[in-house]
C-alpha cells in the first residue's frame, strides 16, 4: 500500500488567503501562496503599488543573551553594534537587531536562509555560552508589506512616521500597529517600498484583517511570491 505523501504544513493565515483566491505552492515543506489567480505582470503591479504578503512559512529564528554579538560572529553572520537595524548577509538573510543582546534573523523574501540552517546546526546550549535560541518560526507571524502607497497606509495605523525620508532602509522600529505590538523592519525590493511587519502568532489573523481593512482605499491587496519575486528579479540590480 502506497504511503500518502505528507500535507504540507499551513500558516495560521491559510483560511483567510484563501478566501481571498491564493493559490498555493510547497517550499520548505510549507504551502505558501503563489498568486490570487492574476497573471504575473498583475501581481508585480499589484505589489507596486500596495500589497500585503504573508511569509509567515519562512525561516527565522532569534537569539537572546549577553555573547549573541561573538557567538554570531563565529558562525558567519556579520551583525554591526546598533540596535533597530537590519543588517543584510551575504547569502540574502538579515539580521535584525532589536537590542545589544537580541536579535532576528530572518530568511531572504523567497523564502531561503541557508545561514538560519547552519545557525541552527551549530546552535547547543552547551556550546553557547550567553547565547540563547528563541523559536521565532512557532511563536511569531510576518507580514510583508510592499509598494508606493505603504507608508501613507500605515501613517493610518502607526503612529510612527515611517515614510522614506523620515525613516531610512534597514531602520527598525518597535511600535504598536492596529493597536499591536509590531517589529516594523525597512526592507525596500529595488526601488520599491517595503516592510517586514513581525507579532506574535496568535495575533495573525487580527493583523492581517486590519491592515487589509486600512488598505482598502489604496486599493491595496494580497499579494504572493510572483509579484515577489518579480520585484526582486527586477530589484537586485539596482539596490
Amino acid at each position: 500500500m502506497a504511503i500518502p505523501a505528507e500535507e504540507p504544513r499551513r500558516s495560521p493565515l491559510y483560511r483567510a488567503l484563501e478566501a481571498h483566491g491564493a493559490r498555493f505552492e510547497t517550499l520548505g515543506g510549507y504551502a505558501v501562496t503563489s498568486d490570487f489567480g492574476k497573471d504575473a505582470a498583475a501581481e508585480a503591479a499589484q505589489a507596486e503599488s500596495l500589497g500585503l504578503a504573508d511569509l509567515t512559512p519562512f525561516p527565522r529564528v532569534g537569539f537572546k543573551g549577553w555573547n549573541i554579538a561573538p557567538w554570531l560572529a563565529g558562525n558567519g553572520a556579520e551583525m554591526g553594534e546598533a540596535s533597530n537595524r537590519a543588517y543584510p548577509q551575504a547569502d540574502g538573510t538579515r539580521i535584525a537587531r532589536l537590542a545589544p543582546g537580541e536579535a532576528l534573523v530572518l530568511a531572504d523574501r523567497s523564502g531561503a536562509g541557508p545561514l538560519i540552517e547552519s545557525l541552527g546546526q551549530a546552535w547547543s546550549m552547551a556550546e553557547a555560552d550567553g547565547c540563547f535560541r528563541v523559536a521565532r518560526d512557532e511563536t511569531s507571524c510576518w507580514l510583508l508589506l510592499t509598494g508606493a502607497h505603504a507608508p501613507s497606509m500605515l501613517a493610518k495605523v502607526c503612529a510612527v512616521d515611517l515614510r522614506p525620508q523620515a525613516f531610512a532602509a534597514e531602520a527598525i522600529a518597535q511600535t504598536n500597529v492596529a493597536r499591536l505590538n509590531v517589529i516594523v523592519i525597512r526592507g525596500d525590493l529595488g526601488a520599491v517600498p517595503a516592510f517586514d511587519l513581525i507579532t506574535d502568532l496568535a495575533s495573525a489573523v487580527y493583523l492581517w484583517g486590519a491592515l487589509l481593512d486600512a488598505m482598502d482605499e489604496y486599493d491595496g491587496a494580497p499579494i504572493g511570491l510572483t509579484a515577489i519575486r518579480a520585484l526582486l528579479d527586477g530589484g537586485e540590480a539596482s539596490s
